[in-house]
Formats: structure tokens, sequence, C-alpha cells
């Protein structure tokens, strides 16, 4: 049936790439990404702030259905992202601390839903990183359909299989597979500037110049 479907994933990012952009802070990220990509402000942190840094497994369902979730976190391997596209809809949890449970003993990376969870007073002591849309008591049917490993996409952020996904306390993002080595050497660049930058605040000697000449380019009066 068209739009029931389970296909197997082609590619994934590699271990290594993961342990390299993990940590670094998502926002470096999306500077260097030309701040063109997101998931969208509604995705939050359900947890409690732990890094997330994994290969996209992607579902897409119905709204308030979550039997290919299900068989999603049968099909993947540790250290991946569970990436589900919900529609964004917030009537029916796609999931709850029952499957993030199972997702943990399974030593996966985190889970995505551009939906609503539930159970979250519990996810929220937990170090297992869960981004939703929001929450409801209210739980999911199990009727299908779905698709596994095809490409979805979330506030227009498009995610394919096996591209890296992170995400910390400001959001979500997705690295495109064929872009990771580009992006991770321009967010360290971006990164150790930043740092610069705070030790510069520190010792009273931050260089802001820049201002009034922006300013002035700008043809702003007064500068």
């Amino acid at each position: 049936m068209i739009g029931f479907e389970i296909h197997t994933r082609q590619r994934a990012v590699s271990a290594q790439t993961v342990a390299d952009f993990r940590g670094l802070p998502v926002a470096n990220v999306s500077d260097v990404m030309s701040r063109m990509t997101a998931g969208g402000p509604t995705l939050r942190p359900m947890h409690d702030g732990t890094y997330m840094a994994g290969p996209a497994l992607t579902v897409r369902c119905r709204p308030g259905d979550n039997l290919l979730v299900h068989k999603a976190l049968d099909l993947a391997k540790p250290g991946d992202v569970v990436v589900v596209d919900a529609g964004g809809d917030l009537t029916n949890a796609i999931i709850g601390e029952i499957m993030v449970a199972y997702a943990t003993r399974r030593q996966l990376a985190g889970i995505v839903i551009h939906g609503a969870i539930r159970d979250s007073a519990t996810l929220q002591r937990g170090s297992f990183p869960v981004f939703a849309a929001g929450v409801t008591h209210r739980g999911p049917y199990k009727d299908g359909p779905g698709v596994i490993n095809g490409p979805v996409s979330l506030a227009g952020m498009v995610i394919e299989p096996g591209d890296l996904v992170i995400g910390d306390e400001d959001g979500l993002l997705c690295v495109p597979y064929g872009q990771v080595d580009e992006v991770l050497a321009a967010t360290r660049e971006k990164h150790h500037v930043e740092e610069k930058m705070m030790a510069d605040i520190a010792a009273d000697r931050l260089d802001t110049s820049w201002i009034d000449a922006r300013l002035k380019t700008l043809g702003c009066m007064g500068v």
C-alpha cells in the first residue's frame, strides 16, 4: 500500500562524526549553516537537557497514531535518533514513558516527535533526549499507515534517513549527510571565535568598533 511502507536505511553518518559534533552548541551549527534551517520553535527538549546527537531513522505517521513508531524502535540501532513526523498535531500523544524506557534500554540516542508526548514529568526528570512540540494525556491509536526511512519535514526542515540530528536547550537541527564535514569544520572555527570573545569580555578588551562601522555603512544618522 502506498503510504504504508518500511524501507531499509541506505546510509548513516558515522559514529566518529556524531562524537565530533557532540557538545557543540546547536546555535553555532545553525550560524554556519546560514541560519536557514530549523525544526521550528515548538520542538523543545522534554528531558533534562542532555545533548542529543545521532543519525536519523525517520518515521512519517498519521497524526495521533504510533504503530510505525513502535516498529521503528525495534529497527533502530544503538546510537540512532528516531525522528517522527506526526504532522505537528497535539491531540494525541505519540510516545510516553514506556516507549522511552524501551528506547533507553535499546541504547538509542534520542527521539524527536513533531507532535505530542505524555508522561512529561517522568521524561523531564530523565536524561534520555526527547524533543517534542507539546504534551497531552490523550494516548495514541495503532492503526497506521506510515512510512519508515523516507524523507520527513519538520516545520520545513527536511531530514533524510541517516542525516545527523543534533539538539540542545536551543532546539533541534539536521545536518545533511553530505555536508557534515564542511559544517563541522566551520562550527569549530565559529565556536573558537566565540570563546575568544567571551575571554575578551572578561578581560575588558572586546573590540566593538564594528558596530559604528556597520551603522555608517547602512547610512545611520548621528554616528
